[in-house]
Protein backbone atom coordinates (compact mmCIF):
# COMPACT_ATOMS: atom_id res chain seq x y z
CA UNK A 1 0.00 0.00 0.00
CA UNK A 2 1.39 3.47 -0.78
CA UNK A 3 1.92 5.81 2.13
CA UNK A 4 -0.65 8.57 2.35
CA UNK A 5 0.58 11.81 3.80
CA UNK A 6 -1.36 14.88 4.70
CA UNK A 7 0.31 18.20 4.04
CA UNK A 8 -1.36 21.55 4.58
CA UNK A 9 -2.62 22.91 1.28
CA UNK A 10 -2.41 19.49 -0.43
CA UNK A 11 -4.80 16.60 -0.97
CA UNK A 12 -4.39 13.37 0.93
CA UNK A 13 -3.13 11.59 -2.21
CA UNK A 14 -0.04 13.19 -3.64
CA UNK A 15 1.23 16.70 -3.93
CA UNK A 16 1.69 16.29 -7.70
CA UNK A 17 -2.03 15.89 -8.37
CA UNK A 18 -3.32 18.53 -5.96
CA UNK A 19 -4.52 22.08 -6.37
CA UNK A 20 -4.26 24.94 -3.87
CA UNK A 21 -7.27 25.23 -1.65
CA UNK A 22 -9.69 27.59 -3.41
CA UNK A 23 -12.30 29.78 -1.73
CA UNK A 24 -15.02 27.39 -2.82
CA UNK A 25 -13.14 24.33 -1.57
CA UNK A 26 -14.01 22.52 1.64
CA UNK A 27 -12.01 20.60 4.22
CA UNK A 28 -13.60 17.63 5.93
CA UNK A 29 -12.36 16.18 9.19
CA UNK A 30 -10.04 13.77 7.34
CA UNK A 31 -8.18 16.63 5.68
CA UNK A 32 -9.45 15.96 2.13
CA UNK A 33 -10.26 18.88 -0.17
CA UNK A 34 -13.19 19.40 -2.49
CA UNK A 35 -12.83 22.00 -5.24
CA UNK A 36 -15.67 23.16 -7.46
CA UNK A 37 -15.22 25.48 -10.42
CA UNK A 38 -16.94 26.31 -13.67
CA UNK A 39 -15.14 26.01 -16.99
CA UNK A 40 -15.55 28.32 -19.98
CA UNK A 41 -13.66 28.76 -23.21
CA UNK A 42 -12.99 25.10 -24.02
CA UNK A 43 -14.22 23.80 -27.35
CA UNK A 44 -17.03 21.21 -26.95
CA UNK A 45 -15.00 18.18 -28.04
CA UNK A 46 -11.97 19.21 -25.97
CA UNK A 47 -14.25 19.69 -22.97
CA UNK A 48 -15.71 16.23 -23.56
CA UNK A 49 -12.20 14.73 -23.76
CA UNK A 50 -11.17 16.46 -20.51
CA UNK A 51 -14.23 15.16 -18.68
CA UNK A 52 -13.81 11.66 -20.08
CA UNK A 53 -10.23 11.60 -18.79
CA UNK A 54 -11.53 11.50 -15.22
CA UNK A 55 -12.09 7.76 -15.78
CA UNK A 56 -8.59 7.18 -17.13
CA UNK A 57 -6.34 9.75 -15.44
CA UNK A 58 -5.71 11.28 -12.02
CA UNK A 59 -5.24 14.71 -13.57
CA UNK A 60 -7.52 17.56 -12.57
CA UNK A 61 -9.80 19.18 -15.14
CA UNK A 62 -7.50 22.20 -15.31
CA UNK A 63 -4.46 20.00 -15.91
CA UNK A 64 -6.26 17.94 -18.54
CA UNK A 65 -7.36 21.04 -20.41
CA UNK A 66 -3.81 22.38 -20.34
CA UNK A 67 -2.36 19.28 -21.96
CA UNK A 68 -5.07 18.66 -24.56
CA UNK A 69 -4.77 19.80 -28.14
CA UNK A 70 -7.36 19.40 -30.86
CA UNK A 71 -5.26 16.61 -32.39
CA UNK A 72 -5.16 14.68 -29.12
CA UNK A 73 -8.90 15.08 -28.65
CA UNK A 74 -9.62 13.82 -32.15
CA UNK A 75 -7.37 10.80 -31.70
CA UNK A 76 -8.92 9.95 -28.33
CA UNK A 77 -12.47 10.30 -29.65
CA UNK A 78 -11.77 8.27 -32.77
CA UNK A 79 -10.44 5.45 -30.60
CA UNK A 80 -12.89 5.37 -27.71
CA UNK A 81 -16.03 6.73 -29.34
CA UNK A 82 -15.97 5.09 -32.75
CA UNK A 83 -13.74 2.02 -32.30
CA UNK A 84 -14.64 1.01 -28.75
CA UNK A 85 -18.19 2.33 -28.78
CA UNK A 86 -17.93 4.39 -25.59
CA UNK A 87 -20.76 6.63 -26.79
CA UNK A 88 -21.42 8.27 -23.44
CA UNK A 89 -18.30 10.40 -24.07
CA UNK A 90 -20.30 12.44 -26.59
CA UNK A 91 -22.83 13.29 -23.86
CA UNK A 92 -20.15 15.58 -22.41
CA UNK A 93 -19.83 17.84 -25.46
CA UNK A 94 -22.66 20.38 -25.54
CA UNK A 95 -23.29 22.43 -28.64
CA UNK A 96 -25.48 25.50 -29.27
CA UNK A 97 -27.01 25.75 -32.73
CA UNK A 98 -29.29 28.29 -34.42
CA UNK A 99 -31.67 26.98 -37.10
CA UNK A 100 -33.44 29.78 -38.91
CA UNK A 101 -36.03 30.04 -41.68
CA UNK A 102 -37.23 26.45 -41.60
CA UNK A 103 -40.86 25.38 -41.88
CA UNK A 104 -42.98 24.64 -38.81
CA UNK A 105 -43.23 21.08 -40.06
CA UNK A 106 -39.44 20.74 -40.08
CA UNK A 107 -39.15 22.45 -36.70
CA UNK A 108 -41.45 19.83 -35.17
CA UNK A 109 -39.18 17.11 -36.57
CA UNK A 110 -36.02 18.81 -35.28
CA UNK A 111 -37.46 19.15 -31.78
CA UNK A 112 -38.62 15.53 -31.69
CA UNK A 113 -35.78 14.48 -29.36
CA UNK A 114 -36.09 13.45 -25.72
CA UNK A 115 -32.61 14.74 -24.87
CA UNK A 116 -33.15 18.20 -26.31
CA UNK A 117 -33.24 21.76 -25.03
CA UNK A 118 -34.39 24.59 -27.23
CA UNK A 119 -36.82 27.38 -27.99
CA UNK A 120 -38.83 28.18 -31.10
CA UNK A 121 -40.62 31.31 -32.28
CA UNK A 122 -43.91 31.66 -30.41
CA UNK A 123 -47.19 31.94 -32.31
CA UNK A 124 -48.54 33.84 -29.28
CA UNK A 125 -45.97 36.62 -29.10
CA UNK A 126 -44.90 36.99 -32.73
CA UNK A 127 -46.82 37.97 -35.85
CA UNK A 128 -46.14 35.41 -38.58
CA UNK A 129 -47.72 37.38 -41.44
CA UNK A 130 -44.33 38.30 -42.93
CA UNK A 131 -42.40 35.15 -42.00
CA UNK A 132 -42.55 33.63 -45.48
CA UNK A 133 -43.08 29.96 -46.16
CA UNK A 134 -41.39 26.83 -47.47
CA UNK A 135 -42.04 25.80 -51.07
CA UNK A 136 -41.68 22.06 -51.86
CA UNK A 137 -40.67 20.75 -55.29
CA UNK A 138 -44.04 21.39 -56.93
CA UNK A 139 -44.25 22.76 -60.47
CA UNK A 140 -46.77 24.02 -62.99
CA UNK A 141 -50.41 24.06 -61.91
CA UNK A 142 -49.59 22.16 -58.73
CA UNK A 143 -47.18 24.89 -57.64
CA UNK A 144 -49.83 27.51 -58.42
CA UNK A 145 -52.38 25.63 -56.32
CA UNK A 146 -49.90 25.40 -53.46
CA UNK A 147 -48.95 29.08 -53.53
CA UNK A 148 -52.55 30.23 -53.76
CA UNK A 149 -53.56 28.03 -50.84
CA UNK A 150 -50.69 29.15 -48.59
CA UNK A 151 -51.09 32.83 -49.41
CA UNK A 152 -54.82 32.59 -48.80
CA UNK A 153 -54.13 31.19 -45.34
CA UNK A 154 -51.65 33.96 -44.53
CA UNK A 155 -54.07 36.62 -45.75
CA UNK A 156 -56.86 35.19 -43.60
CA UNK A 157 -54.46 34.84 -40.67
CA UNK A 158 -53.64 38.55 -40.85
CA UNK A 159 -57.29 39.51 -41.24
CA UNK A 160 -58.44 37.31 -38.36
CA UNK A 161 -55.62 38.58 -36.10
CA UNK A 162 -56.82 42.14 -36.56
CA UNK A 163 -60.50 41.26 -36.31
CA UNK A 164 -60.07 39.29 -33.08
CA UNK A 165 -57.93 42.03 -31.54
CA UNK A 166 -60.68 44.56 -32.17
CA UNK A 167 -63.31 42.15 -30.84
CA UNK A 168 -61.34 41.43 -27.67
CA UNK A 169 -60.63 45.13 -27.13
CA UNK A 170 -64.34 45.84 -27.48
CA UNK A 171 -65.29 43.24 -24.87
CA UNK A 172 -62.35 43.64 -22.45
CA UNK A 173 -62.04 47.12 -20.91
CA UNK A 174 -58.55 48.34 -19.98
CA UNK A 175 -58.03 48.70 -16.22
CA UNK A 176 -56.93 52.19 -15.20
CA UNK A 177 -53.69 50.88 -13.70
CA UNK A 178 -52.71 49.07 -16.90
CA UNK A 179 -50.65 50.96 -19.48
CA UNK A 180 -52.07 51.17 -22.99
CA UNK A 181 -49.12 49.45 -24.67
CA UNK A 182 -49.23 46.57 -22.18
CA UNK A 183 -52.99 46.27 -22.67
CA UNK A 184 -52.69 46.13 -26.46
CA UNK A 185 -49.75 43.72 -26.35
CA UNK A 186 -51.68 41.34 -24.09
CA UNK A 187 -54.80 41.37 -26.23
CA UNK A 188 -52.73 41.01 -29.40
CA UNK A 189 -51.26 37.83 -27.94
CA UNK A 190 -54.75 36.55 -27.17
CA UNK A 191 -55.77 37.34 -30.76
CA UNK A 192 -52.77 35.41 -32.09
CA UNK A 193 -53.87 32.44 -29.97
CA UNK A 194 -57.02 32.38 -32.10
CA UNK A 195 -55.61 33.23 -35.52
CA UNK A 196 -52.79 30.67 -35.21
CA UNK A 197 -55.29 27.97 -36.21
CA UNK A 198 -54.95 29.30 -39.78
CA UNK A 199 -51.14 29.19 -39.96
CA UNK A 200 -49.94 26.47 -42.36
CA UNK A 201 -47.17 24.02 -41.52
CA UNK A 202 -45.24 25.69 -44.36
CA UNK A 203 -44.86 28.90 -42.30
CA UNK A 204 -41.23 29.77 -41.65
CA UNK A 205 -40.02 29.77 -38.08
CA UNK A 206 -36.67 29.74 -36.26
CA UNK A 207 -35.33 27.86 -33.27
CA UNK A 208 -32.24 27.46 -31.17
CA UNK A 209 -31.10 24.20 -29.62
CA UNK A 210 -28.47 23.11 -27.11
CA UNK A 211 -27.72 19.41 -27.42
CA UNK A 212 -24.90 17.08 -26.58
CA UNK A 213 -22.91 15.63 -29.45
CA UNK A 214 -24.44 12.15 -29.13
CA UNK A 215 -27.93 13.62 -29.45
CA UNK A 216 -26.78 15.76 -32.38
CA UNK A 217 -25.28 12.75 -34.14
CA UNK A 218 -28.54 10.82 -33.74
CA UNK A 219 -30.58 13.86 -34.73
CA UNK A 220 -28.59 14.37 -37.92
CA UNK A 221 -28.93 10.70 -38.83
CA UNK A 222 -32.68 10.81 -38.16
CA UNK A 223 -33.15 13.95 -40.26
CA UNK A 224 -31.11 12.48 -43.12
CA UNK A 225 -33.44 9.47 -43.06
CA UNK A 226 -36.68 11.48 -43.12
CA UNK A 227 -39.52 11.33 -45.64
CA UNK A 228 -39.42 15.07 -46.50
CA UNK A 229 -36.67 16.57 -48.65
CA UNK A 230 -36.58 19.79 -46.61
CA UNK A 231 -35.83 17.79 -43.47
CA UNK A 232 -33.14 15.74 -45.21
CA UNK A 233 -31.49 18.94 -46.45
CA UNK A 234 -31.69 20.30 -42.93
CA UNK A 235 -29.84 17.22 -41.68
CA UNK A 236 -27.04 17.95 -44.13
CA UNK A 237 -26.90 21.58 -42.98
CA UNK A 238 -26.74 20.58 -39.31
CA UNK A 239 -23.89 18.19 -40.04
CA UNK A 240 -22.04 20.89 -41.99
CA UNK A 241 -22.55 23.37 -39.13
CA UNK A 242 -20.95 20.93 -36.68
CA UNK A 243 -17.96 20.37 -38.97
CA UNK A 244 -17.47 23.98 -40.17
CA UNK A 245 -16.14 27.05 -38.34
CA UNK A 246 -18.69 28.29 -35.80
CA UNK A 247 -19.92 31.86 -35.45
CA UNK A 248 -17.69 33.68 -32.96
CA UNK A 249 -19.67 36.36 -31.10
CA UNK A 250 -16.42 38.08 -30.04
CA UNK A 251 -14.82 38.06 -33.48
CA UNK A 252 -15.22 41.75 -34.35
CA UNK A 253 -14.30 43.01 -30.86
CA UNK A 254 -11.21 40.85 -30.81
CA UNK A 255 -10.35 41.93 -34.36
CA UNK A 256 -10.56 45.58 -33.31
CA UNK A 257 -8.39 44.87 -30.25
CA UNK A 258 -5.80 43.06 -32.36
CA UNK A 259 -5.60 46.02 -34.74
CA UNK A 260 -4.95 48.32 -31.78
CA UNK A 261 -2.18 46.01 -30.58
CA UNK A 262 -0.72 45.85 -34.08
CA UNK A 263 0.00 49.57 -33.99
CA UNK A 264 2.59 49.08 -31.25
CA UNK A 265 3.58 45.42 -31.52
CA UNK A 266 2.98 43.53 -34.78
CA UNK A 267 4.47 40.32 -33.35
CA UNK A 268 2.16 40.30 -30.33
CA UNK A 269 -0.77 41.11 -32.59
CA UNK A 270 0.06 38.15 -34.81
CA UNK A 271 0.13 35.81 -31.81
CA UNK A 272 -3.12 37.27 -30.49
CA UNK A 273 -4.74 36.80 -33.88
CA UNK A 274 -3.64 33.18 -33.99
CA UNK A 275 -5.08 32.52 -30.53
CA UNK A 276 -8.24 34.61 -30.54
CA UNK A 277 -9.43 34.33 -34.12
CA UNK A 278 -8.69 30.68 -34.80
CA UNK A 279 -11.59 28.79 -36.35
CA UNK A 280 -13.57 26.68 -33.87
CA UNK A 281 -15.47 23.62 -35.10
CA UNK A 282 -17.91 22.44 -32.45
CA UNK A 283 -18.02 18.73 -33.31
CA UNK A 284 -15.59 17.92 -36.12
CA UNK A 285 -15.03 14.38 -34.87
CA UNK A 286 -18.21 13.25 -33.12
CA UNK A 287 -20.66 14.04 -35.93
CA UNK A 288 -18.56 13.34 -39.00
CA UNK A 289 -19.93 9.80 -39.46
CA UNK A 290 -23.62 10.70 -39.03
CA UNK A 291 -25.35 9.29 -42.12
CA UNK A 292 -28.83 8.14 -43.16
CA UNK A 293 -29.96 5.19 -41.04
CA UNK A 294 -31.08 2.08 -43.00
CA UNK A 295 -32.76 0.73 -39.86
CA UNK A 296 -35.10 3.71 -39.86
CA UNK A 297 -35.75 3.97 -43.59
CA UNK A 298 -36.17 0.24 -44.28
CA UNK A 299 -38.32 -0.32 -41.19
CA UNK A 300 -40.56 2.63 -42.00
CA UNK A 301 -41.09 1.41 -45.57
CA UNK A 302 -42.05 -2.11 -44.49
CA UNK A 303 -44.24 -1.01 -41.58
CA UNK A 304 -46.15 1.45 -43.77
CA UNK A 305 -46.94 -1.33 -46.20
CA UNK A 306 -47.82 -3.72 -43.40
CA UNK A 307 -50.08 -1.16 -41.66
CA UNK A 308 -51.91 -0.44 -44.91
CA UNK A 309 -52.52 -4.15 -45.46
CA UNK A 310 -53.39 -4.84 -41.81
CA UNK A 311 -55.96 -2.05 -41.39
CA UNK A 312 -57.10 -2.20 -45.03
CA UNK A 313 -59.95 0.15 -45.96
CA UNK A 314 -61.32 0.15 -42.43
CA UNK A 315 -62.29 3.76 -41.59
CA UNK A 316 -60.97 5.22 -38.33
CA UNK A 317 -63.43 4.60 -35.51
CA UNK A 318 -64.90 7.37 -33.38
CA UNK A 319 -62.84 8.08 -30.27
CA UNK A 320 -62.68 10.57 -27.40
CA UNK A 321 -60.26 13.48 -27.48
CA UNK A 322 -58.27 11.83 -24.69
CA UNK A 323 -58.37 8.08 -24.19
CA UNK A 324 -56.55 6.58 -21.20
CA UNK A 325 -55.69 3.12 -22.42
CA UNK A 326 -56.03 -0.15 -20.52
CA UNK A 327 -53.27 -2.50 -19.47
CA UNK A 328 -52.42 -5.21 -21.99
CA UNK A 329 -49.78 -7.89 -22.70
CA UNK A 330 -46.44 -6.45 -23.82
CA UNK A 331 -46.53 -8.16 -27.22
CA UNK A 332 -49.95 -6.64 -27.93
CA UNK A 333 -48.73 -3.16 -26.98
CA UNK A 334 -45.61 -3.44 -29.13
CA UNK A 335 -47.44 -4.69 -32.20
CA UNK A 336 -50.28 -2.18 -31.84
CA UNK A 337 -47.88 0.73 -31.38
CA UNK A 338 -45.86 -0.25 -34.45
CA UNK A 339 -49.04 -0.19 -36.55
CA UNK A 340 -50.35 2.97 -34.84
CA UNK A 341 -47.44 5.12 -36.00
CA UNK A 342 -48.14 4.35 -39.66
CA UNK A 343 -51.91 4.84 -39.94
CA UNK A 344 -54.60 7.25 -38.73
CA UNK A 345 -56.74 4.92 -36.62
CA UNK A 346 -57.24 5.25 -32.86
CA UNK A 347 -55.16 2.96 -30.68
CA UNK A 348 -58.12 0.95 -29.31
CA UNK A 349 -59.25 0.08 -32.80
CA UNK A 350 -55.76 -1.08 -33.76
CA UNK A 351 -55.35 -3.04 -30.53
CA UNK A 352 -58.60 -4.93 -31.14
CA UNK A 353 -57.34 -5.92 -34.58
CA UNK A 354 -53.95 -6.93 -33.19
CA UNK A 355 -55.52 -9.02 -30.42
CA UNK A 356 -57.76 -10.78 -32.94
CA UNK A 357 -54.86 -11.46 -35.32
CA UNK A 358 -53.20 -14.01 -33.04
CA UNK A 359 -49.68 -14.63 -31.77
CA UNK A 360 -48.09 -15.40 -35.15
CA UNK A 361 -49.19 -12.13 -36.77
CA UNK A 362 -48.24 -10.09 -33.71
CA UNK A 363 -44.75 -11.54 -33.69
CA UNK A 364 -44.39 -10.91 -37.41
CA UNK A 365 -45.22 -7.23 -36.84
CA UNK A 366 -42.67 -7.01 -34.03
CA UNK A 367 -40.09 -8.75 -36.19
CA UNK A 368 -40.57 -6.15 -38.94
CA UNK A 369 -39.82 -3.48 -36.35
CA UNK A 370 -36.46 -5.06 -35.46
CA UNK A 371 -35.14 -7.09 -38.37
CA UNK A 372 -33.17 -4.19 -39.88
CA UNK A 373 -31.62 -3.07 -36.60
CA UNK A 374 -27.85 -2.65 -36.93
CA UNK A 375 -25.16 -3.28 -34.37
CA UNK A 376 -25.12 0.28 -32.99
CA UNK A 377 -28.81 1.13 -33.49
CA UNK A 378 -30.97 1.78 -30.46
CA UNK A 379 -34.40 0.16 -30.64
CA UNK A 380 -36.96 2.48 -32.23
CA UNK A 381 -39.05 4.68 -29.97
CA UNK A 382 -42.08 2.45 -30.50
CA UNK A 383 -40.37 -0.23 -28.39
CA UNK A 384 -40.27 1.98 -25.29
CA UNK A 385 -43.24 0.20 -23.80
CA UNK A 386 -44.70 -0.66 -20.42
CA UNK A 387 -45.60 2.78 -19.02
CA UNK A 388 -48.57 2.84 -16.64
CA UNK A 389 -50.27 5.88 -18.19
CA UNK A 390 -50.82 5.83 -21.94
CA UNK A 391 -53.01 8.47 -23.54
CA UNK A 392 -54.21 8.33 -27.14
CA UNK A 393 -54.87 12.03 -27.85
CA UNK A 394 -56.57 13.61 -30.86
CA UNK A 395 -55.86 17.36 -30.83
CA UNK A 396 -55.15 20.24 -33.16
CA UNK A 397 -51.60 20.60 -34.44
CA UNK A 398 -51.11 23.86 -32.54
CA UNK A 399 -51.87 22.15 -29.23
CA UNK A 400 -49.67 19.23 -30.24
CA UNK A 401 -46.74 21.62 -30.77
CA UNK A 402 -47.16 22.78 -27.18
CA UNK A 403 -47.51 19.32 -25.59
CA UNK A 404 -44.69 18.05 -27.79
CA UNK A 405 -42.31 19.92 -25.48
CA UNK A 406 -42.91 17.44 -22.66
CA UNK A 407 -39.89 15.23 -23.25
CA UNK A 408 -40.10 13.09 -20.13
CA UNK A 409 -42.83 11.09 -21.80
CA UNK A 410 -42.65 8.81 -24.84
CA UNK A 411 -44.47 10.25 -27.85
CA UNK A 412 -45.47 8.22 -30.90
CA UNK A 413 -47.02 10.58 -33.43
CA UNK A 414 -49.06 9.81 -36.52
CA UNK A 415 -48.57 11.83 -39.73
CA UNK A 416 -50.19 15.19 -40.31
CA UNK A 417 -53.56 14.86 -42.03
CA UNK A 418 -56.86 16.63 -42.68
CA UNK A 419 -59.03 13.53 -42.29
CA UNK A 420 -59.78 14.16 -38.59
CA UNK A 421 -61.26 17.60 -39.25
CA UNK A 422 -60.35 20.85 -37.51
CA UNK A 423 -60.97 22.75 -34.30
CA UNK A 424 -63.01 25.96 -34.27
CA UNK A 425 -62.18 28.54 -31.59
CA UNK A 426 -65.28 29.42 -29.58
CA UNK A 427 -64.57 33.16 -29.85
CA UNK A 428 -65.18 33.15 -33.61
CA UNK A 429 -68.97 32.93 -33.45
CA UNK A 430 -69.61 35.99 -31.24
CA UNK A 431 -67.02 37.89 -33.30
CA UNK A 432 -68.93 37.02 -36.48
CA UNK A 433 -65.95 35.19 -38.01
CA UNK A 434 -67.09 31.57 -37.72
CA UNK A 435 -68.53 30.98 -41.19
CA UNK A 436 -65.57 32.50 -43.02
CA UNK A 437 -63.14 30.50 -40.87
CA UNK A 438 -64.87 27.21 -41.68
CA UNK A 439 -64.91 28.03 -45.40
CA UNK A 440 -61.18 28.79 -45.36
CA UNK A 441 -60.35 25.57 -43.51
CA UNK A 442 -62.48 23.48 -45.83
CA UNK A 443 -60.80 25.11 -48.80
CA UNK A 444 -57.42 24.28 -47.31
CA UNK A 445 -58.43 20.63 -46.88
CA UNK A 446 -59.49 20.46 -50.54
CA UNK A 447 -56.17 21.97 -51.63
CA UNK A 448 -54.21 19.47 -49.52
CA UNK A 449 -56.09 16.59 -51.13
CA UNK A 450 -55.47 17.98 -54.61
CA UNK A 451 -51.75 18.42 -53.90
CA UNK A 452 -51.46 14.90 -52.49
CA UNK A 453 -53.00 13.46 -55.66
CA UNK A 454 -50.80 15.49 -58.03
CA UNK A 455 -48.48 12.54 -58.63
CA UNK A 456 -45.18 14.37 -58.21
CA UNK A 457 -42.17 13.26 -56.20
CA UNK A 458 -43.09 13.15 -52.50
CA UNK A 459 -46.48 14.67 -53.40
CA UNK A 460 -48.26 13.21 -50.36
CA UNK A 461 -45.51 14.38 -48.00
CA UNK A 462 -45.27 17.83 -49.58
CA UNK A 463 -49.04 18.36 -49.41
CA UNK A 464 -48.76 18.38 -45.60
CA UNK A 465 -47.15 21.83 -45.70
CA UNK A 466 -50.54 23.27 -46.73
CA UNK A 467 -52.27 21.92 -43.60
CA UNK A 468 -53.22 24.68 -41.11
CA UNK A 469 -52.44 24.24 -37.41
CA UNK A 470 -56.15 23.99 -36.60
CA UNK A 471 -56.45 20.50 -38.11
CA UNK A 472 -56.29 17.57 -35.72
CA UNK A 473 -53.63 14.90 -35.45
CA UNK A 474 -53.34 11.81 -33.27
CA UNK A 475 -50.44 11.12 -30.89
CA UNK A 476 -49.77 8.43 -28.30
CA UNK A 477 -48.29 9.80 -25.05
CA UNK A 478 -46.77 7.30 -22.60
CA UNK A 479 -45.68 8.41 -19.13
CA UNK A 480 -45.51 7.74 -15.40
CA UNK A 481 -47.82 9.14 -12.73
CA UNK A 482 -45.58 12.10 -11.90
CA UNK A 483 -45.48 13.27 -15.52
CA UNK A 484 -49.26 12.89 -15.92
CA UNK A 485 -49.76 15.06 -12.83
CA UNK A 486 -47.17 17.59 -14.03
CA UNK A 487 -48.74 18.03 -17.48
CA UNK A 488 -52.22 18.34 -15.97
CA UNK A 489 -51.01 20.94 -13.48
CA UNK A 490 -48.90 23.03 -15.87
CA UNK A 491 -51.13 22.92 -18.93
CA UNK A 492 -54.46 23.67 -17.24
CA UNK A 493 -53.15 27.00 -15.93
CA UNK A 494 -55.24 30.08 -16.68
CA UNK A 495 -52.53 31.62 -18.85
CA UNK A 496 -52.36 28.65 -21.20
CA UNK A 497 -53.91 28.20 -24.63
CA UNK A 498 -57.54 27.08 -24.56
CA UNK A 499 -56.89 24.06 -26.76
CA UNK A 500 -54.22 22.33 -24.71
CA UNK A 501 -55.87 23.38 -21.44
CA UNK A 502 -58.87 21.25 -22.38
CA UNK A 503 -56.66 18.32 -23.37
CA UNK A 504 -54.65 18.48 -20.13
CA UNK A 505 -57.81 18.72 -18.03
CA UNK A 506 -59.28 15.71 -19.81
CA UNK A 507 -56.10 13.78 -19.03
CA UNK A 508 -56.76 14.54 -15.36
CA UNK A 509 -60.43 13.53 -15.65
CA UNK A 510 -59.57 10.14 -17.16
CA UNK A 511 -56.96 9.39 -14.49
CA UNK A 512 -59.29 10.53 -11.68
CA UNK A 513 -62.05 8.27 -12.97
CA UNK A 514 -59.81 5.20 -12.99
CA UNK A 515 -57.84 6.03 -9.82
CA UNK A 516 -60.19 8.19 -7.69
CA UNK A 517 -57.99 7.94 -4.61
CA UNK A 518 -55.16 9.67 -6.53
CA UNK A 519 -57.24 12.52 -7.94
CA UNK A 520 -56.53 14.79 -4.96
CA UNK A 521 -52.83 14.85 -5.83
CA UNK A 522 -53.46 16.59 -9.16
CA UNK A 523 -53.16 20.38 -8.82
CA UNK A 524 -55.38 21.24 -11.76
CA UNK A 525 -57.23 24.40 -12.70
CA UNK A 526 -60.87 24.01 -13.69
CA UNK A 527 -61.03 24.92 -17.38
CA UNK A 528 -64.70 25.90 -16.99
CA UNK A 529 -63.92 28.89 -14.78
CA UNK A 530 -63.74 32.31 -16.49
CA UNK A 531 -60.36 33.51 -17.75
CA UNK A 532 -59.10 37.04 -17.27
CA UNK A 533 -57.70 37.81 -20.72
CA UNK A 534 -55.40 40.48 -19.31
CA UNK A 535 -53.55 38.07 -17.01
CA UNK A 536 -50.86 35.84 -18.48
Amino acid sequence: MPQITETPGQSNLTAANSSPLAPNSSNDRNGSQTEVYAVVGAEPEIQAYAMAKYSRSALSMKESLEEISQQKAEKFLNTFYFQYGHRSIADLAHIALAIERLSMLAAIVVADEQRWDGQERSTRYQDFKTSGYFIPAFSGETLTTYRESIEKLFSEYESLSNRMFLYLAGTTPRPEEMKQDSYERTLRARAFDISRYLLPLAANTSLGEIVNARTLEGQVSRLLSHTHSEVRNLGRRLKAAALSPAHNVNHQRWRDLIEEIRQSSPDVAARAEQLLLADVRVAPTLVKYADPNPYETDTRRELRQLAAEFMGDLPPAASPVVDLLDDEPLEVELAATLIYEHCHHPYRQIREAVEAAGDAIRREIIDVGLRHRGRHDEMARTFRAGQQFRFDILMDIGAYRDLHRHRRCIQVAQDFTTRHGFETPEELKPAGAGENYRAVMQGAAEAVEKLAQSGGLEAAESSQYAIPLGFRKRTLFKMDFAEAAYIAELRTGLGGHTSYRKVAHQMYVTVAKRYPALAKYFRVTDVAQPVDLLKR
